[in-house]
C-alpha cells in the first residue's frame, strides 16, 4: 500500500531504495528544487549501468567476530537485487556513489576477480581456510548472468581444491549445480539460501530483484539432492514485519532438504536508517509506527547496535521472542544438529603446463 497518489507516481517499481541519500564522503550535493527550476536539468537514467571495476587484490580477510566467515571474496560491488536493508549499501559511498538507488542501479564488475583470485591461492602460506562467496552482495545477482564470474571462480576453487561457501537467495546458483556438485563430493563447499519471508507480496517491495520464495526453496531441494550441505540464512527479520513467520520458514525449508539454519534481527545503520524509514512509510504506512518502534526495542531505543554478539541478534523481550521461537522450531524440525566442516586438506597449486611447441 503506497501513501498517496502523488507518492505512487514517484514510485521507483523494480527498486527497493526510493531515494538517493547524499553521500557523506562528497563534498557536494546537487537537488532539483523545483521542475521549473533549471531549464537545462537532465532527469537521471534509473536502469542499471555496469562500471567495469579493477581491483589490488580480491579475497578479505573478515575480521568482525560474529559473522560466521574468516574470509570473502566479492566479485560485485552494489547489488541489483535491491533489498531495502541491505547493510552492504553502505560500502557503496567509499565507491563514491550513493547507498540508496545507487547501490542497485550503479554495480561495480570486479572483472580481474578470476585472476587475482589465482594469485590470492598460489600466495606462500596460504593455509585453505574456507572462502566465502559472497559476503557484501550477492555473487549471483543479475549480473552473474552476463558476466559469469562467479562460475570463473568456482572453476579455480575446484581446480585447487579451495573450500568454499555460499550464501545467495537467486536460483542462478542451479546453473553450476555441475561445479557445486563436484566440490561436494570432495567436501569442499557449503551453500546456504536466504529467505527471511515466505510472503510474496512483501518480497516484491522489500526484496524487489530476487527470486521468490517458492524458488529458493526449489534451489535448497536440488541442492541437497545433489548431495551438496545446505543451510537456509532466515535474514534480516523485521519485528512486527515479517518475525511471525519464523516457524513455517522453519518448516519449509526443513521439508526442502536444510541441513541448518540461522538467522539475524534487522539493524539500520548508517544511511540504511533513511532508505529503509522512507520505504517503510511508503509501503506499509498503518504499520509504520509499531514497525519502528519494535526495531528500536530490539536495540536498546536505537536503530542499531554496533556490539559484536548483541548487533545481529538484538535484545530485549521482543529479540528474546524472536530467539525462543526460532531456537523451538529449529528443534521441532531437527535443524543445526550437526555441524558442516570443510575439507582444508585437499588444497594444491597445480602445476604449471609448459607447451613443447
Amino acid at each position: 500500500m503506497i501513501l498517496d497518489e502523488e507518492a505512487k507516481d514517484n514510485y521507483f517499481k523494480g527498486r527497493g531504495a526510493q531515494v538517493n541519500p547524499h553521500n557523506r564522503f562528497a563534498k557536494d550535493d546537487y537537488v532539483k528544487e523545483h521542475q521549473e527550476g533549471i531549464d537545462d536539468w537532465e532527469e537521471e537514467d534509473h536502469k542499471t549501468t555496469f562500471i567495469m571495476g579493477q581491483s589490488k587484490s580480491i579475497v578479505n580477510k573478515v575480521e568482525s567476530p560474529d559473522v560466521g566467515m574468516a574470509y570473502s571474496l566479492n566479485p560485485y560491488q552494489g547489488c541489483e537485487h535491491g533489498c531495502t536493508y541491505c547493510y552492504a549499501r553502505n560500502a557503496h559511498e567509499y565507491w563514491g556513489f550513493s547507498a540508496g538507488l545507487d547501490f542497485e542501479r550503479k554495480i561495480i564488475v570486479k572483472k580481474d576477480a578470476p585472476q587475482l583470485f589465482k594469485k590470492f591461492l598460489e600466495r606462500k602460506g596460504w593455509n585453505a581456510d574456507v572462502i566465502s562467496l559472497s559476503g557484501n552482495t550477492d555473487c549471483y545477482q543479475p549480473a552473474e548472468r552476463q558476466f559469469k564470474i562467479t562460475r570463473q571462480l568456482l572453476q579455480i576453487a575446484l581446480e585447487y581444491r579451495q573450500p568454499i561457501g555460499m550464501i545467495t537467495k537467486n536460483s542462478l546458483i542451479l546453473r553450476d549445480l555441475d561445479l557445486l556438485s563436484e566440490m561436494a563430493k570432495l567436501n569442499l563447499c557449503t551453500v546456504y539460501v536466504s529467505i527471511n519471508s515466505l510472503n510474496e507480496q512483501l518480497r516484491q517491495k522489500m526484496e524487489p530483484r530476487t527470486t521468490t520464495a517458492k524458488q529458493r526453496l526449489k534451489v535448497v531441494e536440488q541442492l541437497s539432492k545433489a548431495g551438496i550441505p545446505m543451510g537456509v540464512m532466515v535474514a534480516p527479520l523485521v519485528p512486527g514485519l515479517s518475525d511471525h513467520e519464523i516457524p513455517a520458514i522453519l518448516k519449509a525449508v526443513a521439508n526442502a532438504g536444510a541441513q541448518a539454519a540461522g538467522y539475524t534481527v534487522v539493524r539500520l545503520n548508517g544511511a540504511i536508517a533513511g532508505i529503509f524509514e522512507d520505504w517503510l512509510r511508503k509501503n506499509y504506512p498503518d504499520r509504520f509506527e509499531k514497525v519502528w518502534h519494535a526495531i528500536q526495542s530490539c536495540h536498546g531505543g536505537n536503530l542499531n547496535d554496533s556490539r559484536f554478539g548483541e548487533r545481529m541478534r538484538g535484545e530485549g523481550n521482543i529479540a528474546k521472542l524472536i530467539k525462543d521461537s526460532f531456537k523451538l522450531h529449529c528443534r521441532l524440525n531437527h535443524l543445526n544438529q550437526q555441524v558442516v566442516k570443510l575439507d582444508s586438506g585437499l588444497f594444491k597449486v597445480p602445476q604449471a603446463q609448459f607447451s613443447l611447441f
